[in-house]
């Protein structure tokens, strides 16, 4: 389970540093907009759209630019994030809301609910696409995207042969667990399953982005100053000693030219609702 308390401390104190660390995700960003908009509809019959998860308004300034004639209704769980996209993005067609989505209820309806890279912070996934898909309007949009089960492999695999080293029994996780494509489009199909009259279309792709640090300090560092650093309410305190083997394991084992390389497994959902 996330703690939502630490969630919102982490990306706040971090809310001014993303924007320079946040490189896979403003490349999953163009990602999930070229899918979204794959076969949909014209611009002009988009009337409500919510983001979730905007952070620093790196999407929220692309939807802005693609559905000049919309309203933005902009979500975050960190008071941080919200203050800094105030500051970036003065438009009369976006309201910011600074709350836990999981935990909002809204009035409104939407033509398409978009978010990037933030699915993997709610602690119930399945409510939760059911809650949003309920909230579309007829042929309406959900499309997100997440973290896939191999982000971090290299990270996993550290904490695995450390954790053997040791001799340690209890589990020792380097942060949360993540979907695999196909678990997520399943999940995806039952959250939505029989709840309107609409037929339902799920469409999932997944890519893998690399990146490349001078060391597994440098990417602790990179995690920490997006804000991504372990919010899991269950996890363990490592100890010093494990944490020094972990790096030094990674520095000596996933080098790539002089550089220590961190995979991300990215995966795109889109749930579009057809009318009957």
């Amino acid at each position: 389970m996330i703690d939502k308390k630490q969630l919102k401390l982490h990306f706040s104190k971090n809310a001014s540093n993303y924007d320079e660390y946040a490189h896979v995700q403003k490349d999953m960003k163009n990602s999930l907009v070229k899918f979204m908009m794959q076969n949909n509809k014209n611009n002009t019959e988009v009337k409500n759209i919510l983001e979730i998860g905007c952070g620093t308004g790196y999407l929220t300034s692309t939807l802005i630019d693609l559905f000049p004639h919309s309203h933005i209704t902009a979500v975050d769980i960190a008071p941080g994030m919200i203050t800094e996209i105030k500051s970036k993005i003065k438009n009369d067609s976006v309201d910011f809301i600074c709350g836990d989505l999981e935990e909002m209820n809204f009035n409104n309806t939407y033509d398409i609910i978009i978010s990037n890279a933030t699915f993997q912070w709610f602690n119930h996934i399945h409510a939760t696409i059911e809650k949003l898909y309920a909230l579309l309007n007829p042929k309406g949009i959900l499309c997100f995207s997440t973290f896939g089960k191999h982000t971090f492999c290299e990270l996993n695999e550290c904490f695995k042969k450390v954790r053997e080293e040791l001799s340690i029994k209890e589990s020792v996780y380097s942060g949360q667990s993540f979907y695999s494509l196909n678990e997520l489009s399943t999940l995806c199909k039952e959250a939505t399953k029989n709840q309107r009259i609409d037929d339902v279309l799920v469409e999932g792709k997944e890519k893998f982005e690399y990146e490349y640090f001078n060391n597994c300090n440098d990417f602790f560092t990179s995690i920490k100053k997006t804000g991504a650093n372990n919010s899991n309410k269950d996890n363990k305190c490592t100890s010093l000693t494990f944490i020094k083997k972990v790096i030094k394991y990674y520095n000596e084992n996933f080098s790539e030219n002089n550089k220590v390389k961190a995979t991300y497994h990215c995966l795109f959902l889109k749930i579009t609702s057809i009318t009957l």
